[in-house]
């Protein structure tokens, strides 16, 4: 079975995390999901139901020096929605949340990656944010931005339900299906 590291920021679509969850595993996905601290929680009254729902405890913070790794190894990690921060703590290596260090280390370790920000017209005028998505880019993220992707709406006049998560997923299968050695 394929596994899914679904890593989500706290932005409105990740209060559709459990249906996108049941998506995966209708494709034949085994999920561990992974929040950053705010997403955490956001989510904090579903945790027990997401646990359940994916077969494994929610993750959001580091374990401990020598603690067991409790999730087998991931053969695509999907960060969706990702937020600004989260987008820009990553590109530059800055690994104080557990979900941008995980990715962060993923990309030195070749786990195949994929991201979706989700982040306001505001924010993508913000100079950081376009060397963001490029130094991504550049490392081997597959980045969904921009057309075919995720667009941006004006600050405020966001709708959430239509965060493509569809687009998402089809991308995290396609990076696996053309990795030989996933």
């Amino acid at each position: 079975m394929t596994l899914l590291y679904l890593f989500c920021s706290a932005a409105p679509p990740v209060f559709d995390v459990a249906r996108v969850i049941e998506d995966a595993q209708s494709r034949g996905w085994g999920v561990r999901l992974g929040l950053t601290p705010t997403a955490a929680r956001w989510l904090k009254p579903q945790l027990t139901e997401l646990e359940r729902l994916t077969g494994g405890p929610v993750r959001s913070e580091y374990k401990l020096p020598g603690q067991p790794d409790v999730w087998p190894k991931a053969d695509v990690i999907l960060f969706a929605p990702m937020s600004f921060n989260s987008a820009n703590a990553w590109a530059l290596g800055l690994t104080s949340s557990w979900v941008t260090g995980v990715v962060a280390e993923g990309i030195g370790k070749g786990i195949p990656l994929v991201a979706m920000p989700c982040v306001n017209a505001a924010y993508v005028k913000h100079p950081q944010f376009e060397r963001t998505v490029e130094t991504l880019r550049d490392a081997g993220v597959r980045v969904l931005y921009g057309e075919g992707g995720f667009m941006p709406n004006e600050p405020g006049k966001g709708k959430p339900g239509t965060y493509p998560w569809d687009v998402a997923l089809a991308e995290a299968e396609a990076i696996v299906s053309a990795d030989p050695y996933a």
